[in-house]
């Protein structure tokens, strides 16, 4: 599991006014911030992609540069992860994407379970690709199973999924590690404390789709 605040960099400015309640107001400056830190993830992810070295002639000679042998798969979960999805696809500039709609529904009285619904998806094949599923928090863990299981397994059956996400609960990682059982990596921008009694991230920030979009009804 990788945790990009474990190290300090200009990341945690970013971090710090997604967080700042008195600066995420500003719905540019939010959104391009999630932008910056999928930029930031994008290129840690690449690391960890598979190489080949090829030799190109330069006006003086010759070089030998190693590059990716194929670029991932990009899935966005919507509506939150859209600034965070371009600034992976800002530098995966070749790579097929996939798109998922998803969203918590209204919360029932007396009950404490977390109810998503999915009303969307287009995924191209996944079929021995590398996936990078991107959205920016990880509560409960459990829309991410979801998302995996019942909908991108349908479009065939990739080598490796990289779970993409700025905020992250324990709970969450927990979960995502006991019931996935296709070989994956966690790429976090920050590990939180803890969820509260309503599944949702404490510190964390806030709704990450409100804050970029407005809210819904």
């Amino acid at each position: 599991m990788f945790i990009l605040d474990k190290t300090n960099s200009i990341a945690n400015q970013y971090l710090f006014e997604l967080r700042d309640k008195s600066i995420q107001i500003d719905r540019l400056r939010f959104r391009k911030n999630l932008e910056r830190l999928g930029k930031i993830m994008a290129y840690e992810i690449s690391k960890s992609l598979h190489y080949s070295s090829r030799t190109i002639e330069t006006p003086l000679g010759n070089a030998t540069i190693p590059l990716m042998q194929e670029q991932p798969v990009l899935i966005s979960v919507m509506r939150a992860a859209i600034p965070f999805f371009q600034g992976f696809l800002n530098f995966f500039d070749a790579a097929d994407s996939g798109f998922i709609g998803a969203y918590r529904v209204a919360e029932k009285p007396c009950s404490k379970e977390v109810e998503i619904d999915y009303l969307y998806q287009a995924a191209p094949s996944l079929e021995g690709k590398e996936v990078i599923i991107i959205d920016p928090m990880l509560a409960t863990g459990k829309s991410f199973i979801n998302t995996v299981e019942n909908l991108l397994l349908t479009h065939g059956n990739p080598t490796m999924i990289h779970i993409a996400c700025v905020i992250a609960a324990p709970e969450g990682i927990d979960y995502i590690k006991n019931q996935l059982r296709i070989p994956f990596t966690l790429w976090i921008c920050s590990l939180d404390e803890k969820l509260n009694d309503r599944s949702y991230i404490i510190p964390g920030l806030g709704d990450a789709g409100d804050l970029c979009f407005g809210q819904k009804l």
